[in-house]
């Protein structure tokens, strides 16, 4: 009867008065490969050391191919030989040429000749493109050379599980491909593989389930298309979008305008927008103000301006909402529209226009 590779029923962690693992449950079944993605915090690298017994956890159960690695008197070195671990900074051995590096566990923990773990290694080396690199020290590679070494190292025991935590995150931009390209490698041999990582687009190419973490657990669990197209979940779909919010209230008609103003061109600053698009909502967001106030009988009227900007996808979302009477600005004719209307009609990607229990809203993508 095969067994699941990990399977964590309940695992709590705690440092101090802080809990960072709560009744955690996961199962990674053969041949999966799940990304593991979240804020910083939420303990992705806490649950990969507990599962290693770097950390010991508070409560719960850790199976490693069927065997309890959490249990009183458990054989942890033996067990965690099943598990390749691929650090972010490469952990080789400085002081070590390649070949060293990946001879040093075979020959040490599973009794392996010399000779055969060397003609092991260099067939390792070729399939992450590293041939003829034995002789090499680490100093001598590229970041992402060194990452591959460090991949070659974990297959050198024979594993049946690959951790990864956060391989490429010390990387240039250019090398994160080289890594990419041997772990798909991995994927097509069959590898069951659990890897954390910040980037996205990373986590999407490689893997065929994604896992989002929050609150101490696992917040939403699905394919790459249902977690990064369509989350279900608030948290899920924030961290997703990596959306930015600048968010101004108006008490009434005497507000600070040059305030408000300049909030807009900061926070369009602050996140490297083009110069014309605050140029534009600072626009759009007088004169629809101008036209809400002007409009309204009544003094005591607030309103909301929310300017939404995610970072994944670079879109932008003007919300505006104020209390009172209905009133809808995109009703006028051309001939009465003001200047900001125009534009919105004009410019903006959509608009539109909401009224619910006293509460108007627009909505307008940039």
């Amino acid at each position: 009867m095969n067994q699941n590779p990990i399977e964590i029923k309940g695992l709590c962690k705690s440092f101090g008065s802080t809990q960072v693992l709560k009744d955690l449950d996961l199962t990674i079944k053969e041949h999966e490969v799940v990304a593991i993605i979240g804020g910083s915090g939420c303990g992705k690298t806490t649950l990969f050391r507990c599962i290693e017994m770097l950390e010991t956890p508070n409560a719960g159960q850790i199976f490693i191919d069927g065997q309890e690695i959490t249990a009183k008197g458990a054989n942890i070195d033996k067990i965690r030989r099943s598990m390749g671990m691929v650090y972010q900074n490469f952990n080789l051995f400085t002081n070590m040429n390649v070949m060293d590096n990946l001879c040093l566990a075979p020959v040490r923990l599973l009794k392996m000749k010399r000779a055969d773990a060397e003609k092991m290694a260099n067939e390792l080396l070729d399939q992450v493109g590293l041939h003829g690199r034995g002789n090499q020290m680490p100093k001598e590679l590229s970041g992402g050379q060194r990452q591959r070494v460090a991949i070659a190292r974990c297959l050198m025991m024979k594993p049946k599980i690959m951790l990864f935590d956060e391989p490429t995150s010390a990387l240039d931009p250019s090398m994160i491909g080289e890594v990419l390209a041997t772990m798909r490698m991995l994927t097509k041999r069959g590898m069951t593989m659990v890897i954390v990582t910040h980037e996205m687009k990373f986590a999407k190419e490689i893997a065929n389930r994604v896992i989002f973490m929050a609150d101490g657990g696992i917040y939403e669990d699905g394919t790459p298309k249902q977690i990064f197209e369509n989350p279900q979940k608030e948290k899920t779909i924030a961290f997703i979008r990596n959306i930015k919010h600048f968010y101004y209230h108006i008490r009434n008609k005497n507000f600070d305008f040059i305030q408000l103003q300049g909030g807009i061109q900061y926070f369009v600053e602050r996140y490297g927008l083009a110069s014309k698009m605050a140029y534009r909502l600072q626009l759009c967001v007088e004169e629809l103000i101008q036209d809400i106030l002007s409009s309204k009988i009544d003094e005591t009227v607030e309103i909301d301006i929310t300017i939404e900007y995610s970072e994944a996808d670079g879109g932008i979302i003007l919300y505006c909402g104020y209390n009172g009477l209905a009133y809808n600005p995109f009703e006028k004719t051309e001939e009465q529209d003001n200047l900001g209307v125009i534009i919105i009609k004009h410019t903006a990607k959509s608009h539109q226009y909401s009224y619910e229990n006293g509460r108007n809203l627009i909505t307008i993508e940039m």
